[in-house]
């Protein structure tokens, strides 16, 4: 049969990412507590595209997608992108991958347990003989505001919000190690289940520890910069104002060459 994609194209312009985008399938993820769990992946797939080609071979994605979905994780990761890259002659390739990621929390003060969701991410890309993973972490918090607090005579305005923390993954680290930096760098942690003494300890907390967005990230970097593991980090927080018709927003990143 004709193939069209290998055709040559006139236009002589090299494609920077083609692929596939949005494809879901299940995946194991490594578990601090329990070695693993399963999670289902919304994942991304994509290679440079030479100018030469009319076309890349779309199939080909899913193809090594099925070969590795049984055991996609960090070990295999760039083995999967080797694949990829080979099977398509392409001179870069690239996997981003998200997953819900569930860890059991016990309620402050009551101790009920309950699933926490957070979001992740692995970032990868292989481009010539050089390899690059990142690994992204999306985690809700509360913060309470330092002025609503200090002009008011009662009470003070909290909201929720998303801190999303990516560092460059050159070696082992737990999700959940970058989950519980973030919570202790907010006003207070959420939780999916909380009895009434719960919600009580947590009001009380986030009182007691106000924290600007700006404050939430730079708490946030501090702890990542003190640990050796985190040399190439960024680290953004988005606060869903409750009084403000708008969401509050800070983002740093830190680099050998920044720092």
């Amino acid at each position: 049969m004709k193939d069209v994609q290998n055709e040559p194209d006139h236009r002589k312009i090299d494609l920077a990412r083609v692929g596939i985008k949005g494809i879901k399938y299940p995946m194991n993820v490594l578990d601090r507590d329990n070695d693993s769990q399963a999670t289902v992946a919304t994942i991304n797939m994509y290679v440079h595209l030479p100018h030469r080609f009319k076309g890349t071979h779309m199939s080909r994605f899913v193809e090594a997608l099925n070969d590795y979905y049984a055991d996609l994780n960090l070990k295999t990761f760039f083995e999967m992108l080797d694949t990829i890259k080979k099977s398509l002659d392409a001179p870069a390739a690239n996997l981003e991958i998200s997953f819900p990621y569930f860890m059991k929390k016990r309620a402050p003060v009551s101790g009920v347990p309950s699933m926490m969701e957070y979001t992740c991410q692995y970032i990868g890309e292989i481009n010539g003989d050089e390899r690059k993973l990142h690994i992204g972490v999306r985690v809700p918090v509360c913060t309470l505001c330092p002025c609503s607090k200090e002009i008011s005579t009662q009470g003070a305005h909290n909201q929720r919000g998303i801190v999303s923390v990516t560092a460059l993954f050159k070696e082992f680290f737990w999700i959940e190690e970058v989950i519980e930096i973030v919570e202790a760098s907010a006003s207070s942690d959420v939780f999916a289940l909380l009895k009434r003494e719960d919600e009580k300890f947590l009001t009380e907390q986030a009182y007691s520890r106000p924290m600007f967005v700006e404050d939430v990230v730079r708490e946030v970097t501090d702890k990542l910069t003190k640990d050796p593991r985190f040399t190439v980090f960024s680290v953004e927080a988005e606060n869903f104002e409750s009084i403000h018709n708008h969401n509050a927003y800070a983002y740093t990143e830190v680099a050998p060459e920044l720092s």
